[in-house]
């Protein structure tokens, strides 16, 4: 019987999805999927690729790093550098709970926070970690929206 490679994900492409590059494919798998709770849609493993996706639609791809692929630069740690991977969850207490067993440190939170738009504000509660490579990655909870305080 041979590798089973997946299939597309469930809930169809997202229009915007992030390859991002990896030291070690095994290692951030096991990041993404045990402590964030990703699920592998679909392989490649003589590319050393795998497209990961959450029940609520979040979708990432990693790639193990290798030799003139997509670096325009030379690569080093943390990667990601100026940019923060923000993924909304149903909820992040099991995501907190996960990353407490795993011994995970936590970058900042979890905390409540509320930004302004037009006449309301939409909260998020939040926590932040860095996955191996040093890629900042939010996992966020919606709070809803409510009315200006005036």
């Amino acid at each position: 019987m041979g590798i089973d490679y997946g299939y597309p994900p469930k809930g169809g492409f997202a229009k915007l999805v992030s390859e991002l590059l990896v030291e070690d494919l095994c290692e951030s798998l096991y990041f993404w999927r045990e402590a964030l709770g990703f699920e592998i849609a679909y392989q490649r493993p003589e590319q050393k690729f795998a497209y990961l996706e959450r029940p609520e639609g979040a979708q990432v791809m990693l790639c193990e790093r290798s030799e003139g692929k997509w670096e325009t630069a030379p690569m080093e740690k943390p990667y990601g550098r100026g940019v923060m991977f923000q993924i909304y969850i149903s909820s992040i207490d099991p995501i907190i709970d996960r990353l407490k067993d795993l011994r995970v440190p936590i970058y900042a939170g979890p905390r409540e926070m509320w930004g302004r738009w037009g006449d309301r504000e939409g909260g998020k509660r939040e926590v932040i970690v860095l996955d191996p490579n040093g890629y900042l990655v939010m996992l966020a909870e919606d709070l809803g929206e409510r009315p200006l305080l005036r």
